[in-house]
């Protein structure tokens, strides 16, 4: 049997100090050659775990056959955003979760593949597919993030008349605000927004729904409206210095980073505080997107602490890997009690407790316990709350 292809990728050493993509991507031998790993399974239960249930046996034959024309087209009858979610869909409890090789060995790159024909279409020229005649109908769609991009595309290729109202200055939401450069580079995002724009949606930046018209109003001029308005608010601990200087939302730090561009600040005008001692607290994706954006503006020591152990850790595997081989440090079974600061206002350190494992909770996931007496300090100058969004 054919063995999995290895992602090409920077160096750790080089990659810690700049914001360029991590993943380099597989040439068009690689490709192939991992495309022809897939069994073509009769009954692919690899499609039953795709959300959007894309064609994934057939796309993968074309790959093989080197025919990336085809694959793309394939992908895109079901899937507006390919170039998007080849990069930071968790295919590995997804559709690689469910792959019949992965039972015995290492499932197909499904991901990397996906990613491989939208690069390659990217680099020829996008194609639109052929429309159906106009229904008459119009949709709004609040937000542009991946859920209104996706909804806007499906509709337009439907026949509706599609209009998108983004409350920022920029298309693409988290795609844009929340997932750094290095795993998303943002002129993927707006190749794929365009793509979209190509279909002929109009997006309608800094239009506040809310503030510029309602829901009610948008129903005045429109047939149907879908909501796809965002992440969430901030999620915050309710500890004693959560108010002082130098302690950030992560929704806040990454997208004055990533949005904002502060880490070239003063050419652009956000500021950041670069820390040298950052705490980050928090176990997924978001909490090792604000470490190791911290650790790229210029951190001696990034440190996270989260309340369970890896295994509980809702980041991605290939996220949590990266951030180790990067130099991040890993608290497990800790927890903040407390923030501390000096006589400014200024963090200085993050009082924690020790954690120990239970019983499961209602998220199935061992409950974590503080152990008695195991109060202690970790310096910090910054520190940053990835606690999941509401």
């Amino acid at each position: 049997m054919l063995e999995r292809q290895k992602m090409p990728e920077q160096d750790p050493k080089i990659r810690r100090a700049n914001f360029s993509e991590v993943a380099l991507g597989f040439t068009a031998e690689q490709a192939a050659e991992e495309a022809k790993r897939c069994l073509q399974c009769k009954k692919p239960k690899c499609m039953e775990g795709c959300p959007v249930e894309v064609k994934i046996p057939s796309f993968l034959k074309y790959v093989a056959d080197g025919d990336f024309e085809s694959a793309i087209k394939e992908i895109k009858a079901d899937n507006a955003l390919p170039a998007v979610c080849g990069r930071v869909c968790p295919q590995e409890t997804q559709c690689e979760q469910a792959c019949i090789l992965g039972k015995k060995g290492a499932s197909v790159s499904i991901g990397r593949l996906e990613r491989f024909v939208a690069d390659y279409e990217r680099n020829k020229d996008v194609e639109v597919p052929s429309m159906p005649e106009p229904t008459e109908k119009k949709v709004a769609v609040v937000g542009s993030g991946p859920a209104g991009l996706t909804a806007a595309a499906d509709l337009a290729k439907m026949g509706h008349s599609v209009t998108i109202f983004e409350a920022l200055h920029e298309a693409g939401g988290v795609l844009t605000y929340g997932i750094p450069e290095f795993r998303l580079p943002k002129e993927i995002v707006k190749a794929e927004v365009e793509y979209v724009k190509k279909l002929g949606v109009t997006i309608l930046l800094d239009s506040v729904i809310g503030k510029i018209d309602t829901v009610d109003g948008l129903l005045g001029d429109f047939d149907a409206v879908f909501l796809g308005t965002g992440a969430g608010l901030p999620m915050f601990l309710n500890i004693d210095g959560e108010n002082l200087n130098g302690v950030y939302s992560a929704n806040e730090f990454l997208t004055r980073v990533n949005l904002m561009k502060s880490y070239k600040f003063p050419e652009y005008d956000t500021p950041v505080k670069k820390g040298k001692r950052v705490v980050v607290v928090g176990g997924g994706n978001v909490a090792m997107d604000s470490a190791r954006c911290a650790l790229r503006l210029g951190a001696d020591e990034v440190t996270i602490v989260y309340r369970r152990g890896e295994e509980e850790m809702p980041a991605r595997a290939e996220e949590i890997e990266h951030a180790k081989e990067e130099g991040i440090k890993f608290r497990l079974l800790t927890n903040p009690v407390r923030i501390i600061g000096d006589a400014k206002n200024w963090v200085t350190h993050i009082e924690c407790i020790n954690m120990y494992l239970c019983e499961p909770d209602e998220s199935g996931r061992c409950k974590p316990m503080p152990l008695s007496g195991s109060e202690h300090k970790i310096e910090a100058d910054v520190v940053i709350i990835a606690m999941k969004s509401k």
